[in-house]
């Protein structure tokens, strides 16, 4: 086993056993143990248990996102403050104060990434789990948590005629091969078009001014339309299972996303106005901002001058008041 392999045994061995727990479960239940559908379903159930794993990593990405979005003035201060300055002390000195930001705000640009990067080693692992059916039952072996008639059904089982295994560039052994190409088509389009819509929502809605106004907006920008072209491109070498669990998992991204759009808009954005809208017609009064450490400017302006107020009268000299003397 080659170093990569190790590293991801442990992942294709939970993967598998996930799989196999949702699969005996469905076969309690009363459906064929050898039926594709009850594969498909053990397939959802994985997305389910991992998504569902995820949702206190999705709560800080999303505290994470008000963060960036409260700390976009300041940061476009300093790109300003430093623009047209190459030399390495200037980028120094910019990378330190940046640094310091997201320090302030508890938050970086790196924790929008966190789902897709944890979630990241179980797609793999399900890759390599599925594509290897194939070669795994000529060879009479298990894999992970598959037992041996367990691999054997799962490459015999099918949907509409098309082999879970089976994917696009490589079709598949005792399927139809009209029905996987029209089968693998339409997983890939449903996978990148739901991928697209969750984030142009994201971009059309939930962002405020200063945020679609910043250098970083642009390279979202771009990767609005590269994802996914790169998981099209990439969904003719996934196997059907694999495309399943990933379109799954995007429509979950959908959903998810749509509710917190809704619910628990970015300040400043035309969900936010929308939210309060609705909250004013109904007379109940407005949402605190869900994460980050800056406060609104209003507010801390009027803190400030409430601050300034209290010094002010602790200051001022207090004049003695004279007594009335007795007359004689």
């Amino acid at each position: 086993m080659d170093f990569f392999g190790t590293i991801m045994f442990p992942f294709k061995w939970l993967v598998s056993a996930i799989m196999v727990g949702f699969h005996d479960g469905l076969s309690f239940i009363g459906l064929p143990a050898a039926n594709g559908w009850t594969w498909t379903l053990s397939i959802i159930g994985l997305v389910l248990v991992i998504r569902a794993a995820l949702i206190p990593v999705f709560v800080k990405q999303i505290k994470a996102q008000r963060g960036m979005q409260l700390l976009q003035p300041d940061l476009k201060k300093m790109q300003d403050k430093y623009k047209g300055k190459t030399d390495q002390l200037s980028r120094q000195a910019m990378a330190q104060e940046q640094m310091a930001l997201y320090k302030k705000h508890g938050t970086n640009p790196f924790s929008a990434c966190l789902p897709m990067l944890i979630q990241m080693p179980f797609f793999f692992a399900l890759f390599q789990v599925l594509s290897g059916i194939s070669t795994a039952k000529q060879g009479g072996i298990g894999i992970g948590a598959m037992s041996v008639d367990q691999v054997k059904q799962f490459d015999e089982s099918s949907i509409f005629g098309a082999p879970l295994s089976a994917s696009l560039l490589h079709g598949g052994a005792g399927g139809n091969e009209v029905v996987v190409w029209i089968l693998s088509i339409v997983m890939i389009l449903a996978m990148t078009a739901s991928q697209f819509i969750t984030q142009k929502q994201i971009m059309a809605k939930n962002m405020s001014e200063e945020a679609m106004a910043s250098p970083f907006m642009r390279q979202q920008k771009m990767m609005l339309y590269i994802l996914p072209v790169v998981f099209g491109v990439g969904g003719i070498n996934f196997p059907i299972g694999v495309l399943i669990y990933w379109t799954t998992t995007n429509l979950w991204t959908m959903a998810q996303q749509f509710f917190v759009i809704r619910r628990m808009p970015t300040p400043g954005s035309p969900a936010a106005k929308a939210l309060a809208e609705r909250r004013a017609a109904k007379g109940l009064p407005a949402l605190p901002i869900l994460g980050g450490k800056k406060v609104d400017a209003q507010a801390e302006a009027a803190a400030a001058a409430a601050a300034a107020a209290i010094a002010e009268a602790k200051s001022q000299r207090i004049q003695p008041q004279r007594k009335n003397r007795k007359k004689k």
